[in-house]
């Protein structure tokens, strides 16, 4: 194994456990054990896009869209605008769900259906790191963010979408967008076992994920 291979899958390991952390501490200091069900933001403006579209597939199904926030995060919303017009995210799944917190997907090189999943979650594009674009835009229900191990400037092809407000999460983590459609289908997104840090039996997968200008 190469020394940067190794890094890339340090880096992603850290995530796991460090994103876990927190998810674990803000449950627990919460009480919250289920998805909130109802709208993302009663009062949310929907900027204008680009919008992400992704169609599920699995044990649910539906389209979510994602409103991109070019106007906080712009070099990670061109980064999801480059993968998902190259295809890359069709296919992959949602490795990691944590009941009342959160949905990650994202995981390009190891999270496609049908493939060995078992690497899911550890890894990333072949396209570089991105550097953080942190905001004051809250981890509110519906909020997309994006995924990085314990360095700041790590994040790369991986993202989550928020079940349930995480304060903890503010200014932490890069905000690239809020679900503006479709909450209804990440509801019903399947869940992991949180003994098992939320990885998920047979996941659900993005089947098609496009761009919406």
């Amino acid at each position: 194994m190469s020394p940067d291979r190794r890094a890339n899958l340090i880096a992603a390991g850290l995530f796991a456990l460090g994103f876990a952390i927190l998810g674990l501490f803000y449950l627990s200091s919460t009480g919250v054990l289920s998805a909130q069900n109802g709208p993302a933001d009663d009062g949310v403006l929907d900027t204008g896009g680009p919008y992400l579209v992704i169609e599920v597939a699995g044990s649910t199904s539906g389209e979510i869209v994602i409103d991109l926030r070019d106007d906080v995060s712009p070099a990670h919303s061109a980064r999801m605008i480059e993968l998902a017009e190259a295809g890359a995210y069709d296919g992959v799944v949602f490795h990691r769900v944590i009941d009342g917190f959160m949905a990650q997907t994202g995981d390009v090189r190891h999270g496609v259906h049908g493939g060995d999943l078992s690497m899911a979650g550890f890894g990333g594009s072949d396209l570089p790191n991105l550097p953080a674009e942190f905001s004051r835009l809250p981890f509110d229900r519906g909020v997309v963010g994006m995924a990085r191990s314990q360095a700041p400037d790590s994040a790369n092809s991986q993202f989550f979408i928020m079940f349930a407000p995480a304060p903890n999460l503010d200014g932490q983590y890069t905000v690239i967008g809020r679900v503006v459609e479709g909450m209804d289908v990440v509801d019903t997104i399947r869940r992991g076992d949180p003994r098992n840090n939320g990885a998920v039996t047979d996941p659900d997968r993005m089947e098609r994920v496009t761009i919406r200008r």
